[in-house]
């Protein structure tokens, strides 16, 4: 009987431990819970000339704060402006121009921007620069398949600004939605020449050759950031565009081509 009883206490003794733990156990095990990062998501509008940079920064954005997914959305910035306008969710919006950026701040939707980057353009040829374009009037020969971004897009707006300067007429076999339908069309062989921002021919990573041209400095982009003035993400917002503006973000810009403010 006495063994009995005896197991019967060990048993309990045993149960109870298990049940209950010792108390570094269960702090452990409460501060593991509480540390567990929330679920957020920063919602990233930016100017496809951004693409390389921003997934870069992506990563970095991520990093440093555990539990954020940064969902980018690229493309032209006039389409980005509108959708922003017409009421698509975004919590930073990032454009390749003043001009695509006005149309959210005139709408009121933005905080005051600040200017973080410039581009210029570059003529992207196939590799070996097979038509030897050498210069913008290059462009305009009726030998020369070339194309462009619309006009309502910075890269093309950039471009109509030359032509008007020089007094050279491009007439493109195409115009198109943003600066990585240009670069794609050119690398594909779809056309001789297009006019890309400098960035784009480095990102391409020798599918293009590019050619400089010095009309190009007379047509520099400013690149403007803000942060939306109803944010589901403020907070995180507010952090994205001091990554950008930080040491981190100019590095990586600057890696990729793009000028200072």
């Amino acid at each position: 009987m006495k063994r009995l009883v005896t197991g019967v206490v060990a048993g309990l003794a045993v149960l109870l431990a298990a049940a209950c733990g010792s108390p570094s156990q269960q702090a452990s095990t409460a501060g593991a819970s509480s540390a567990a990062p929330a679920s957020r998501t920063l919602t990233v509008f930016a100017a496809a000339s951004l693409t390389e940079s921003f997934t870069s920064l992506e990563k970095t954005f991520e990093q440093q704060n555990p539990g954020v997914d940064v969902v980018l959305n690229y493309g032209g910035s006039s389409d980005l402006a509108q959708q922003i306008v017409n009421g698509a969710p975004a919590d930073v919006f990032a454009a390749a121009s003043d001009a695509t950026m006005k149309t959210v701040t005139n709408a009121k939707l933005t905080a005051a921007p600040t200017t973080f980057a410039t581009n210029v353009l570059q003529i992207a040829t196939a590799p070996g620069n097979p038509k030897g374009i050498k210069a913008f009037a290059d462009l305009a020969e009726p030998s020369v398949k070339t194309i462009v971004c619309a006009p309502q897009v910075p890269c093309g707006a950039a471009a109509a600004k030359i032509e008007q300067s020089t007094g050279v007429a491009l007439k493109p076999v195409s115009e198109e939605a943003d600066v990585k339908s240009v670069l794609a069309k050119v690398a594909t062989g779809d056309a001789d020449a297009g006019l890309v921002y400098v960035t784009d021919v480095n990102a391409s990573k020798g599918q293009v050759q590019g050619v400089s041209f010095p009309e190009s400095a007379a047509a520099r982009t400013s690149y403007p950031i803000a942060v939306m003035r109803n944010a589901p993400q403020a907070e995180l917002a507010q952090a994205w565009v001091q990554l950008v503006e930080g040491q981190a973000g100019t590095q990586v810009l600057s890696a990729q081509g793009f000028g200072k403010p």
